[in-house]
């Protein structure tokens, strides 16, 4: 099996493991205070709350809710599936894996072209290669 197949496998196992660990944590503190959390997190980092970024999180802490909670986590836990679905194809060499990864991760070639040209950023360039990398891999394969 090739190589960057298997590095493609493993990228996409972890951001499927990352993604389901955080929908578990969700269903964890579904009844959580987020709002109090969020104040107290504010307040650890000696942050001023009228400031824009502590303004927002405030905002979204009390805006909370279990139906929104749940729907965030149980879609966080079927992109994980899929996430985890690809890399096992992947990692096996599994045609419909390949042509799934192509997908994917073309998916957002469009969307960060447009980030890109609102607000450039080394990150977004990157994580915009790494995608382009990723699909040219993937369509090596594929032919």
């Amino acid at each position: 099996m090739s190589t960057s197949l298997r590095s493609i496998a493993l990228l996409e196992a972890s951001k499927g493991l990352i993604v389901l660990t955080a929908s578990l944590a969700l269903f964890r503190y579904i009844n959580a205070d987020w709002q109090a959390y969020a104040e107290s997190l504010i307040r650890h980092l000696h942050l001023n709350p009228a400031n824009h970024y502590p303004r927002i999180l405030l905002s979204l802490s009390a805006n909370i809710t279990e139906p929104r909670l749940l729907a965030l986590a149980f879609g966080a836990m079927f992109y994980a599936a899929i996430r985890l679905l690809e890399a096992y194809g992947l990692w096996l060499g599994r045609h419909w894996a390949i042509v799934l990864g192509i997908a994917s991760a073309g998916l957002y070639l469009p969307f960060e072209i447009l980030e890109l040209l609102a607000h450039f950023s080394w990150l977004g360039l990157s994580v915009f290669a790494s995608n382009l990398v990723i699909v040219a891999i993937l369509w090596r394969h594929h032919r």
